[in-house]
């Protein structure tokens, strides 16, 4: 017996959107990016579901990396902010990662470690994003210092787009532009690609991309939703109404007063809050569906409860479910809506929902 508040994950949707990725990548191997638990999806379902349709995968820490090998997974396992100690890069070895390098700090601890090797490495550059990487100036001395290290292959350069998911970007060129040449004049292959690449920059594929939103059903790409861009909805987030009040025009919902009925109205009470993941920072009027029919919460979130206005919903009754994002409502409206990301609202989700597979309970 649960309160009926549930996330529901969808193999065969990550597949096709896997296959999606592939399609758009061309020749260039396909890493599938599960850091941060595949993006709330849970990282032991997606890494199995997914292993016989990519080349690799890419986490963010160690830990996520051994936790993959943990599970049997044996392929390929970039390890995106690569080591911060020489222990870290005696594990890297023993676990045969792909290790990015984006500091000279990381250079040190790997002279510390005295591993044997050869460990496979990329390097990261800094083309404009300003966040990791070694700046452009400098990255002919550490490829010169990474070459002449014998426990390590120099297995090619990458950087990161800043801006290749907004409609007016105007650096993404610029960024393609440094590292290709850079990459022709080292003779080193390059990665370069994320999800909303793949759309706006086929030819920025490279030799290895790195597919991370856009597996887990959300838009990469502003201004186009994930239906124009063909991919499947890969989670559902919903909650049963467990109450339903008559409200009379004039008194408010919830705490703070923050919401006053306008009207009389119908109320109805979700279980869930901020306690099961769903954003506190979600304002009146977020989208929600039930019964086929859109509706808007109203209030403020508390940590267990929401409220919606029912008042122009045919017919609902307590025990209906509430799809908070899902087919009816995209994750990436109550995104925009919360003034955030996809990302975020993935990422967020506690273990408190019931976990059901589609095909199955989890």
């Amino acid at each position: 017996m649960t309160r009926g508040t549930q996330l529901e994950i969808r193999p065969h949707a990550l597949i096709h959107n896997v296959q999606r990725a592939c399609h758009l990548a061309g020749a260039a191997s396909v890493f599938a990016m599960v850091k941060a638990n595949a993006y709330g999806h849970g990282l032991h379902l997606v890494a199995d579901v997914l292993r016989e349709h990519v080349d690799g995968y890419g986490v963010a820490v160690i830990e996520e990396a051994v936790a993959l090998r943990e599970l049997g997974i044996d392929a390929p396992i970039m390890l995106l902010e690569g080591c911060f100690d020489a222990g870290e890069w005696r594990l890297a070895e023993q676990l045969q990662l792909d290790v990015v390098v984006h500091s000279a700090l990381q250079l040190s601890t790997l002279d510390a470690a005295n591993i044997s090797g050869p460990l496979s490495v990329w390097l990261k550059v800094d083309t404009g994003m300003h966040r990791i990487g070694v700046p452009e100036a400098d990255v002919e001395n550490v490829v010169r210092s990474l070459q002449e290290n014998q426990c390590v292959h120099v297995a090619g350069l990458m950087t990161h787009f800043a801006c290749a998911d907004m409609a007016d970007d105007n650096t993404s060129e610029s960024q393609l532009k440094k590292i290709r040449t850079l990459a022709e004049k080292f003779s080193l292959p390059y990665s370069a690609a994320n999800s909303a690449a793949l759309f706006q920059y086929p030819e920025s594929s490279g030799a290895r991309v790195r597919p991370g939103i856009m597996l887990y059903g959300s838009s990469p790409v502003a201004g186009k939703s994930a239906e124009q861009l063909m991919l499947h909805v890969t989670q559902r987030l919903t909650a049963a109404v467990i109450a339903i009040n008559d409200v009379p025009a004039g008194e408010s919902v919830g705490y703070g007063a923050t919401w006053t009925a306008q009207r009389d109205s119908k109320i109805g009470v979700v279980a869930i809050g901020y306690g099961d993941g769903y954003p506190r920072h979600a304002a009146n009027g977020a989208p929600v569906a039930i019964n086929g029919q859109r509706a808007n919460t109203v209030g403020r979130v508390s940590m267990d409860m929401i409220t919606i206005d029912l008042t122009n919903i045919r017919n609902a009754q307590v025990g209906d479910v509430v799809e908070l994002w899902g087919d009816n409502v995209t994750v990436d409206e109550v995104a925009q809506f919360c003034g955030t990301i996809s990302y975020e609202l993935f990422c967020q989700i506690t273990t408190r929902p019931h976990r059901v597979i589609a095909d199955g309970q989890a």
